[in-house]
């Protein structure tokens, strides 16, 4: 009877680890990766990312620091993810002026674990987006307004 009770209870112990480790492999997270980077014109950005509606990251470049990345942490188990890139850009024009360009735009990455993805402007500035040099497919961008990006007024 001993013998059958200590058997027991390892089999017992081995499935409650065996569960674990299941539960454990589903509650990981993925990650990926954002780098944005201060484009010569550029004087300064303070961009913010969003994904699936929560800020993620925020970006800020100037003359100090001209290049930021950050590892974003995504939920188990889903494998597309909205993002919204928001910000302020001031840039020196070629007549010596500055110009403060809002930029918003959004998008869909298609399972983004392990992609380091690059913060690109477009459009004179007034366009962001997110792109992975290395396999463009993953990221889809949306140009316009992101609705993340929208400041209530009242």
């Amino acid at each position: 009877m001993f013998r059958f009770a200590r058997r027991s209870g390892a089999l017992l112990t081995a499935a409650f680890l065996a569960i674990g480790m299941v539960y454990a492999g589903q509650a990981q997270a993925g990650q990926f990766s954002v780098v944005d980077e201060k484009a010569p014109q550029e004087i300064s950005e303070v961009s913010r990312l969003y994904v699936d509606g929560e800020l993620a990251a925020t970006f800020i470049l100037n003359s100090d620091t001209t290049q930021k990345s950050e590892t974003i942490h995504t939920p188990a188990g889903r494998v597309e993810h909205t993002y919204a890139l928001c910000g302020e850009i001031v840039i020196r024009t070629p007549e010596g002026r500055t110009e403060t360009h809002n930029v918003s735009s959004a998008g869909v990455l298609h399972n983004p674990d392990g992609h380091v993805f690059q913060a690109l402007g477009a459009e004179n500035f007034t366009d962001f987006y997110l792109i992975d040099p290395t396999d463009p497919d993953v990221a889809q961008h949306r140009p316009g307004r992101a609705e993340a990006c929208t400041v209530a007024t009242s």
